[in-house]
């Protein structure tokens, strides 16, 4: 398909116009900043953008009530990350006898805060809602080695979810009255 192209006219071809609008436009956000109709400069870190609803920033790992971390090393955020950022040390076979042998919490949990693409499939495909996106947007290091995020921090940060329903009672609570009676 062949587009016919408009023949310009005399006062378009000396670019008069263009150049006018652009002084237009300069000269009106000049007045707006002078007159403080308009606000330019944003005082950072004291004020900070109201991060609308969806956003997506970075990934963490959060406690139940009881303080416990609810991710159970299933990998699936591991699997799925685009990008590789997720790394998972599973506990092994050892289980945590103090918990009926209901919980496999993970020996490490790391994300490489640099790889990271803030996509939210780890948060999507997490069966046990133990990783979710926060709404902060400020990461920053002063080494690749801070930008890696463990298990402990990750927590820290994501803070403890408030579950409607609490798994973990429900299972402890069965492990108990399957247990034989001495």
């Amino acid at each position: 398909m062949i587009v016919e192209r408009k023949e310009l006219t005399l006062l378009e071809k000396t670019y008069l116009p263009g150049i006018a609008q652009g002084i237009r436009i300069t000269t009106k956000h000049f007045i707006d900043t002078v007159t403080g109709r308009r606000k330019v400069t944003m005082q950072y870190p004291e004020e900070k953008w109201t991060v609308p609803d969806g956003y997506r920033g970075a990934p963490y790992l959060v406690k139940d009530q009881e303080g416990r971390t609810k991710c159970v090393s299933c990998q699936l955020c591991e699997f799925i990350c685009p990008p590789k950022a997720i790394k998972i040390t599973p506990p092994g076979p050892s289980v945590n006898s103090a918990l009926g042998g209901v919980e496999k919490c993970p020996e490490d949990f790391e994300i490489n805060m640099l790889r990271c693409i803030f996509c939210g499939m780890c948060q999507e495909v997490c069966p046990e809602e133990a990783i979710f996106l926060m709404r902060d947007y400020s990461l920053t290091g002063e080494s690749r080695e801070e930008m890696i995020y463990h298990k402990d921090k990750l927590l820290t940060l994501g803070g403890t979810h408030q579950d409607a329903i609490q798994k973990w009672k429900k299972k402890e609570s069965e492990a108990q009255a399957q247990a034989p009676f001495h």
